[in-house]
């Protein structure tokens, strides 16, 4: 592989930056290791003009967050002629807007917990907006900013007067936000590799210290749990797989994603969302699916580059 040049971007402006850092510095590890020709660049308003100059065979977008998962770095690339990793422009798009996303997962008929949208500029009665959402949904509740990666933004309120502070605090990353019913169950993802044909690797399970798997659980040591095997029955994980496979194909999903699930007490899977760039970090979740499927890091890497360049 010494012949083909591929260019790590990482980095960038977006809040999840030292976690983007601290993938794209793995998967350069990873890639030297497989004898690549690689390079790494930390994505900011120049990034163009050196792209242009290093001139890659193929970029591994390790960007999380906004300006790298959510389509521009992509769009940039379509424009340049370069081949990159992951997902393409409206995949990329739709999948880090969580309103879109349970707009398309409900259109499809995919399950997903019940929700509601709301809007900044409709916000002119607080008090009553949160009656409307407990009258709506009940509690315990879930808000999420619309466009945050990594969990930010996101609150789980189980008292009323916990409503209003989480829903503006929520309003302070996105004009758009997503109020969805709490399902109390065990909480899952699965890992999809591939363009065609996808994979699904092992199910995880994820155990939190914390009140759930938020920014601290996520990149923290010790602050949670991959489970694998998940401890749920034969019949769920089908269920699981089969959702996760569909959900990958619907929101045209390619190289690899990982679809996060809840699943309730009666063992009913219910879609969160769909990370097309998922965190590679030593703590992250992909890697560990992969191990579980005896795929190596080093290996995983290899297959994502060679899955952009098969596109």
């Amino acid at each position: 592989m010494k012949n083909i040049k591929v260019l790590v971007l990482m980095g960038g402006e977006s809040t999840e930056r030292e976690v983007s850092l601290r993938s794209g510095q793995a998967v350069y590890k990873a890639l030297q290791d497989k004898g690549y020709n690689v390079s790494t660049l930390d994505m900011n308003s120049k990034s163009a003009a050196a792209i242009k100059d290093i001139a890659p065979d193929v970029v591994f977008i390790a960007l999380h967050g906004n300006k790298g998962e959510d389509g521009t770095v992509q769009g940039m690339l379509e424009l340049m002629g370069i081949p990159y990793t992951g997902s393409g422009v409206a995949c990329s798009a739709v999948c880090m807007n969580k309103v879109l996303t349970k707009k398309l997962l409900s259109y499809e008929g995919i399950p997903t917990s019940p929700f509601t949208i709301l809007k900044k500029w409709e916000y002119d009665n607080p008090a009553q907006i949160a009656g409307d959402l407990m009258d709506k949904l009940g509690l315990p509740v879930v808000i999420k900013a619309s466009s945050q990666g990594s969990s930010i933004g996101t609150y789980i309120v189980k008292q009323a007067d916990q409503l209003v502070p989480a829903i503006e605090n929520a309003f302070r990353y996105d004009t758009e936000i997503i109020a969805e019913k709490y399902i109390d169950g065990i909480e899952l993802t699965a890992a999809v590799i591939g363009n065609s044909k996808p994979q699904v690797l092992p199910v995880i399970e994820i155990t939190a210290e914390n009140e759930f798997y938020d920014y601290q659980a996520k990149y923290t040591p010790g602050k949670c749990a991959h489970i694998i095997p998940a401890r749920i029955s034969t019949e769920t994980r089908d269920k699981v797989n089969q959702l996760a496979e569909q959900t990958y194909i619907t929101m045209g999903c390619l190289g690899f994603a990982r679809v996060d699930f809840m699943v309730d007490k009666a063992g009913n899977p219910y879609v969160l969302e769909i990370n097309t760039i998922p965190g590679m970090t030593e703590m992250s979740l992909v890697p560990d699916a992969a191990r579980a499927a005896d795929i190596s890091f080093e290996e995983l890497v290899d297959m994502i580059v060679c899955s952009a360049l098969d596109k």
